[in-house]
């Protein structure tokens, strides 16, 4: 084995122009010593942190830059934090872990309805009508956040563990 499959622990991908809860993933990579990679096209400035396990990554400026970084790179052990549902959706499609920013998690259950609902959002959108856009982020999705964040980073963990295990019983 080669690459990501080799590393043997979680990594967590952090779409991070717009993103609310950095200050959070760090706080849960620092205590569990995880990489985190903070992906960004540039159009809104993030300071560094100052952290070894943290990895600032600028990309183009390119429509899907971030996402196609992010995309090309994750593993099925890994969590991608995200509000970008096309995003969430191909990060699943490679059988990783992916949350929002709100503490909701992406899954292969409501991923569907949630595309077909950022289409409908658009087209209202498009209209001129009230609404369609993302309700403002509030400090109960910030503790949601931390919450999912935690279930995910120790079920992508206890994956891996299982993965690593020889099955018992099994005879050569």
């Amino acid at each position: 084995m080669t690459g990501v499959e080799e590393r043997g622990v979680s990594e967590i991908y952090v779409d991070g122009d717009a993103c609310p809860v950095r200050e959070e993933v760090y706080c849960v990579a620092d205590r569990l010593n995880l990489r985190v990679y903070v992906v960004s096209n540039g159009s809104r400035p993030i300071r560094p942190t100052g952290r070894a396990n943290v990895n600032m990554i600028l990309v183009g400026e390119g429509l899907d830059a971030a996402d196609d970084w992010i995309a090309t790179r994750i593993a099925r052990s890994d969590i991608c934090v995200t509000a970008d549902i096309p995003l969430a959706a191909r990060v699943l499609a490679k059988g990783a872990r992916a949350i929002a920013p709100t503490g909701k998690p992406w899954t292969s259950d409501n991923i569907g309805n949630a595309l077909a609902g950022r289409e409908i959002a658009r087209h209202v959108r498009e209209l001129g009508l009230p609404g369609g856009g993302p309700a403002p982020f509030k400090k109960a999705d910030r503790s949601r956040f931390l919450s999912a964040l935690d279930a995910a980073v120790q079920a992508a963990l206890n994956q891996q563990d299982r993965s690593r295990k020889p099955n018992a019983g099994k005879s050569a």
